[in-house]
């Protein structure tokens, strides 16, 4: 199913900002017996990054409304909003008024190994780095090229996931998935402050934390710290939970918090299901 501004629809206009110059956003949310799980959470973070970017704020009811319409008859799926700043000249300056385009499209589930989420994945690090840039940090907008340049380091079928420096040489984040690092009693993760996209499953795995009153905090972390973590996990809102096995030959087990959290997580996604 693909829907453009409500409309059944396989194309945009080629004088798109979307298409032209990244200029919008999008969110991809888990399917999961008909229901777009952390819906709620996504629908926020979209509001916040128009906000953000200045593009008009969307109709909540009507892109719901849309939303159900594509959702009719699926059980199982990717969800994927995308909102750009609509049609335009050419030029950086916006079109007065603005109109947003709203896509709205749905796609099988990826099939990845159950023993992704119970054994564990194999990481890199990315040659690719992330560019400072504070006013864009945290937004899921759609300019990937960073993303795309890391992702292609690797064709290989035994690693799963790379992750990324800023250009100071901080391990941010994986070219689609946040991580989380655990020493001692402690969890931690990154800042994205400064680059990277804040993940829904981000949010999801520090509530969970604070829940099962584990120590969560945000700070720097370079190649040596996530070397020497006791446990090593990476998240988005389709792997859900996926621990780390082994980064750049060092070994790292399926510990008794990334598997705590991970239960948590399962319960969470339980309870939107059943909403």
């Amino acid at each position: 199913m693909y829907l453009v501004n409500g409309q059944i629809k396989h194309e945009i206009a080629i004088t798109d900002r979307g298409f032209s110059y990244g200029d919008g956003l999008f969110e991809t949310i888990e399917i999961d017996r008909g229901i777009p799980l952390f819906f709620n959470r996504h629908l926020k973070r979209l509001s916040a990054g128009c906000q953000r970017l200045r593009i008009p704020l969307f109709e909540t009811d009507l892109l719901i409304a849309e939303v159900m319409q594509a959702l009719q008859g699926v059980e199982q799926g990717v969800l994927k909003i995308i909102i750009t700043r609509g049609s335009g000249g050419r030029g950086y300056r916006q079109p007065d008024p603005v109109t947003p385009t709203r896509v709205i499209t749905v796609h099988p589930s990826p099939e990845y190994p159950s023993h992704f989420q119970t054994q564990g994945v194999n990481l890199i690090f990315c040659e690719t780095r992330l560019g400072l840039n504070p006013a864009l940090a945290g937004v899921k907008h759609l300019n990937r090229l960073e993303q795309v340049m890391a992702r292609a380091e690797w064709n290989s079928d035994t690693i799963q996931e790379g992750l990324m420096q800023d250009i100071q040489g901080h391990v941010i984040e994986g070219t689609m998935s946040n991580f989380f690092l655990v020493k001692g009693n402690r969890l931690i993760t990154s800042f994205i402050d400064q680059c990277g996209v804040a993940g829904i499953m981000r949010s999801v795995v520090m509530d969970c934390a604070d829940e099962l009153d584990i120590a969560v905090s945000e700070q720097w972390l370079d190649k040596a710290d996530l070397l020497e973590a006791d446990e090593l996990f990476i998240c988005n809102s389709l792997i859900k939970i996926w621990p780390v096995s082994n980064l750049e030959s060092q070994v790292y087990p399926v510990g008794p918090i990334t598997r705590a959290i991970s239960q948590r997580v399962n319960i969470k996604r339980s309870r939107e299901k059943n909403l």
